[in-house]
């Protein structure tokens, strides 16, 4: 230790937590972190911003392109071992041979053992423009021979694995720009209402009072059916993300203005107006970032639940549509009894829904509880 002590050398020792120094957001972070499902959660919701940002790269397939030897093809699964249980270092999946079915003549896809159609990572595929930008035709994953379909084929031979994770990026980002807009719209009318009370304050109360007392459900799809069915793919997005943030926005607006109304009269509130700061300012600059924590929270908490009234008026028929990709979309077409009965694995977009929904309210009980760092 000496002779490294001679060249300036000094072994790195860990670092000590030390609560009295660090920071707010530090020790929110240590508390979050002790969260184990909210750290799964962050995974998740990880994973599923990976799919958002490369789609394209990620399915092997493009999302309309058909493949008319596997129509209505069960998911195929990879091996390791073959049927004689050899082991293959690389993943592979068996072929499809098409038969009729001797009862109802229908023609179905079997197993042929005798085939294997080894999977390759980073294989070039169907060219597509990365972010709409980038000429690309590298696939995350793929076959040199045959065809592979993680999650089967739908009844027109469309890839459901390619769909579903194209649908990913309607859907989360209709809960993003919803749960954004109604943020902005509960911290400006909830704050003005708590800041300045009064006849303001009884007002904007009602107005919520009025909107949450509506049955949800029904008042989505009221204002879904006033959509006209000539719109085009890009207004009827448009319209429900409006829709569903402006029925979205009454809890947090409570929230804030409750937080406001116990702060407002802080000794740093009057230090800002003694100092000559304009009520924007104070509401901007000092009230609102006090609880910053607990409107995050409530974001997260948010999330879910727009994400859940997407995929409920899609799959209903009443939010987006073809062309468009979405969840509720992809749920749509697997309602009826023979999508049920023939083609079960059309509702494996309704698991994405739920892995979402639970990743996001596992982050959100994860930051209730950092919320507050100082508890035990």
């Amino acid at each position: 230790m000496a002779l490294l002590d001679a060249f300036g050398w000094r072994p790195r020792r860990k670092a000590l937590r030390r609560p009295d120094l660090a920071t707010q957001w530090t020790l929110m972070w240590w508390k979050f972190r002790q969260h184990r499902l909210a750290m799964v959660g962050m995974v998740l919701l990880g994973m599923f911003g990976l799919c958002v940002l490369f789609a394209e790269a990620i399915s092997p397939y493009p999302p309309f392109e058909r493949d008319t030897k596997y129509v209505t093809g069960a998911p195929m699964m990879p091996h390791f071992f073959d049927a004689e249980g050899n082991f293959h270092l690389r993943p592979f999946v068996y072929g499809r041979k098409a038969e009729r079915d001797p009862v109802t003549l229908r023609m179905k896809s079997t197993l042929d053992t005798s085939q294997h159609w080894e999977i390759e990572f980073f294989v070039r595929g169907a060219p597509y423009h990365l972010w709409g930008l980038i000429p690309m035709d590298i696939h995350l994953f793929g076959t040199r021979e045959g065809f592979i379909h993680l999650f089967g084929t739908d009844f027109t031979g469309l890839d459901l694995f390619s769909r579903t994770i194209h649908a990913s990026r309607a859907s989360l980002s209709v809960a993003l720009v919803g749960v954004v807009i109604s943020f902005l719209l509960g911290a400006a009318i909830g704050g003005a209402a708590g800041y300045f009370g009064g006849t303001l304050d009884n007002i904007v109360m009602r107005v919520i009072e009025f909107i949450r007392s509506i049955p949800t459900l029904p008042l989505w799809l009221a204002l879904a059916a006033a959509l006209p069915r000539d719109w085009g793919p890009l207004p009827t997005y448009l319209a429900v993300t409006i829709i569903l943030s402006l029925l979205g926005w009454t809890w947090l607006a409570r929230t804030v203005r409750s937080k406001l109304l116990a702060t407002r009269h802080e000794d740093f509130v009057l230090a800002a107006r003694l100092s000559g700061c304009s009520d924007y300012r104070i509401i901007r600059r000092h009230l609102l970032p006090s609880f910053l924590s607990y409107l995050i929270v409530d974001t997260s908490i948010a999330f879910p639940e727009i994400l859940l009234a997407e995929t409920s008026l899609s799959f209903l028929g009443l939010g987006l549509r073809e062309p468009v990709e979405s969840w509720g979309v992809l749920l749509y077409a697997a309602q009826s009894i023979r999508s049920v009965d023939q083609a079960p694995w059309l509702m494996i977009p309704g698991i994405f829904v739920i892995v979402a929904v639970l990743a996001f309210n596992f982050v959100g009980d994860g930051l209730r509880d950092a919320a507050d760092p100082y508890s035990r």
